[in-house]
């Protein structure tokens, strides 16, 4: 992996700028810092500002693991071209037999969890986050998590900090999604920052030749090429492509 703010991967980021590509992202843990409460998650004014400047220059798109609405409200009035909720799965894959399937699995991990102290169970109507970031013992508290996740069927377990998320078996994932956008928008490439286990499976689809995949943190075994050092350089990565693109804007313009 290579920081991509460095001098030596700056050139990438021109690249792009001169290009007709779709710049996505994750929302917790990328654009807002990671909270220790599920609703509490806010961008810093600073980063919603870039963000919006961003999204006038560029085609954006957000896609994160909340239920879509949730998400919608968090980034009121900026212009994106599509927010896409529950992991990839709003709006294309919400299904009724999916919304049945995800409140099975919700009654009889309340039930079972509910013992757990510091545990909470998110609905998210067509996935489920358990988070346990709040329990004193948070070992304890995972494992008894995946045991209540054994009992259950057709489902997709994600990792991920301090939280575990069940997904729908087969339901579109988020590198489906970005993938869908950057074809419905008619953009070329792609460039895409996301936080946690749930963003490599866009990660994966850097080798296709159409993504810069950029991961916030280096870790060991990402399929992301790229890295932030933390969250905080959102900011920074954020003026850094609205700036290459109105210097490339402004370099077409001269030549013209």
């Amino acid at each position: 992996m290579r920081a991509i703010l460095s001098k030596a991967s700056l050139g990438s980021l021109e690249l792009l700028a001169r290009s007709n590509v779709l710049l996505g992202f994750d929302f917790d843990g990328t654009l807002a810092p990671i909270a220790g409460a599920p609703g509490s998650a806010r961008m810093r004014k600073e980063t919603r500002r870039l963000l919006a400047e961003v999204a006038r220059l560029y085609p954006c798109v957000v896609v994160s693991g909340r239920a879509q609405l949730d998400v919608a409200t968090r980034l009121e009035g900026i212009r994106l071209r599509a927010i896409i909720g529950n992991h990839g799965i709003e709006p294309w894959g919400a299904t009724d037999r999916l919304r049945r399937s995800v409140r099975r699995w919700l009654a009889v991990l309340e039930r079972t969890l509910a013992p757990q102290r510091g545990v909470l169970v998110e609905d998210k109507v067509f996935s489920l986050a358990i988070h346990y970031r709040r329990s004193r013992e948070r070992s304890e508290a995972h494992a008894a998590i995946l045991r209540a996740l054994s009992s259950l069927e057709g489902i997709r377990v994600l990792d991920g900090k301090c939280v575990v998320n069940v997904l729908p078996e087969g339901a579109p994932d988020k590198g489906m999604a970005l993938e869908r956008e950057r074809v419905r928008l008619d953009c070329d490439t792609a460039l895409y920052v996301g936080d946690d286990v749930t963003d490599e499976d866009v990660f994966a689809r850097e080798h296709h030749g159409r993504l810069l995949a950029i991961r916030v943190g280096p870790k060991r075994g990402s399929r992301a090429g790229y890295y932030l050092r933390g969250q905080a350089e959102i900011d920074e990565l954020l003026r850094v492509l609205a700036r290459q693109r109105r210097s490339s804007s402004g370099r077409e313009a001269e030549l013209g």
